[in-house]
């Protein structure tokens, strides 16, 4: 039986375990939601919803010639990726001023950019920002590597937002995370409710904000929209 190690980054909430020692790791999803905290939300088979919803826009960007390390889906709550040694760090992708940027810049929360914001995070806390400066210093990625990463994040960016745009939503933010396979870059995730923001371009009051993840019940229905929108 293959042995079980956490995962560093915290914040993918799942574990890789080692298939066999050449060729795959697994990827599990548990039935919990955390939101910066150290509190678990638990929510029924949000872990199988999860898998399900990773593994869908995995294929979908592979059928874009979009390098990824997703093989196949394991069991209900589980994803088989390439083996691979991971970037301590992961891409947002913003489209949408954020709180942060609109205070330093001084623009409205939630303007439309002309051109995708992207940004290196290290950690989940509100300090994780980091230059490629940072990265390259200390020897976390090379600056060739940053470029291939920069350039399919922003191909994954232009297929995600018109994959939205169709069915009447905005890409508003959303995460990547890399790894690195037989010197090849791989994106490896992550495409759950806990990266992708998504907004409708007609809110009513029947949406549910993808940052206010605070109760059971909140994290289930925006997990089931975004069940609907794979289905339409």
């Amino acid at each position: 039986m293959a042995k079980k190690t956490q995962s560093s980054n915290e914040m993918h909430l799942k574990k890789e375990i080692p298939l066999d020692d050449q060729n795959y790791i697994l990827q599990e999803y548990p039935d919990y939601y955390t939101n910066g905290g150290a509190k678990k939300i638990k929510v029924k088979d949000l872990g199988e919803k999860f898998a399900s919803i990773n593994s869908f826009f995995m294929d979908y960007l592979k059928g874009y010639h979009i390098p990824a390390g997703f093989v196949n889906t394991h069991d209900k709550n589980s994803l088989t990726f390439i083996k691979h040694d991971r970037f301590p760090f992961y891409v947002k992708i913003l489209n949408l001023v954020d709180k942060r940027t609109a205070k330093i810049f001084s623009k409205k929360e939630g303007e439309a950019l002309q051109l995708p914001i992207i940004e290196f995070h290290m950690g989940e806390g509100k300090d994780s920002l980091v230059s490629e400066s940072h990265l390259i210093s200390f020897e976390l990625c090379s600056v060739e590597d940053l470029k291939i990463i920069s350039r399919i994040c922003s191909k994954v960016n232009a297929v995600l937002r018109s994959f939205f745009e169709r069915r009447g939503e905005t890409l508003a933010e959303v995460n990547c995370s890399f790894g690195k396979s037989d010197n090849k870059i791989l994106l490896v995730d992550d495409f759950t409710p806990k990266s992708l923001k998504i907004i409708p371009l007609s809110p009513d009051n029947k949406w549910v904000s993808p940052y206010k993840f605070d109760t059971a019940a909140t994290i289930r229905k925006y997990t089931d929209h975004l069940f609907t929108l794979m289905s339409s």
